[in-house]
């Protein structure tokens, strides 16, 4: 069990734009403090044997230049590694690229993780806006909240993870990350009646049953 809204109060969320030179993309950045050093935390998301305690299995050469593969997922190529500052990489899936970068800071005696990720304005964005991989993210920091608190127990089920997602607390973690999403896409420049559609058509999705 986790504590909802304590959990999406303590990361911060936001929605910017940046020209690429194939066209206009849109930048996510997602972030939060953790009771942990920056060594620690580094190891947390760089080492393969930690990643898939909170996140999912991973295969290939976790340095600068290296392919990656995470399990039912994403790949894509390390593209730059500055330990224990942070890391930039590809992030290839379904025929798309796009790029994230990882930076971690020491910040209130702990260590705040900040994930970026930038997407070109496609047909995806256009219907589900950023929350279409911001609640997968807000997921994945509230999993490294449980595994940084030491519980040997914990370790990240994908397949449990998604059907958490149409449960009753699940939902209320959908509903209101993708709320946050929605407030931070609005915060960004975006028309308010427009992130709303995408934000109702994102929740939609991700809470929706899975067919008998």
């Amino acid at each position: 069990m986790i504590d909802v809204r304590h959990q999406i109060s303590a990361v911060r969320r936001t929605v910017g734009k940046r020209v690429l030179e194939a066209g206009e993309a849109r930048v996510m950045t997602i972030s939060q403090v953790y009771d942990t050093d920056v060594d620690d935390m580094w190891d947390a998301v760089t080492n393969p044997e930690r990643i898939p305690r909170w996140f999912l299995p991973v295969t290939g050469e976790l340095r600068a230049g290296g392919k990656y593969q995470l399990e039912g997922n994403a790949g894509g190529t390390v593209e730059r590694c500055d330990p224990p500052k942070s890391f930039a990489a590809t992030w290839e899936m379904h025929g798309g690229v796009s790029w994230i970068e990882v930076r971690l800071t020491p910040e209130d005696g702990g260590t705040r993780f900040e994930l970026e990720h930038v997407a070109h304005v496609d047909d995806h964005w256009d219907q589900f806006g950023p929350g279409a991989v911001g609640i997968g993210w807000d997921m994945a920091l509230t999993a490294l909240v449980r595994h940084l608190a030491a519980d040997p127990s914990y370790v990240v089920d994908p397949a449990e993870a998604m059907a958490w997602m149409t449960s009753p607390e699940g939902v209320e973690f959908v509903t209101a990350a993708g709320e946050a999403w929605y407030e931070a896409h609005v915060a960004g420049g975006e028309d308010p009646a427009v992130a709303r559609a995408q934000a109702d058509r994102c929740l939609a999705a991700y809470t929706a049953q899975p067919e008998s």
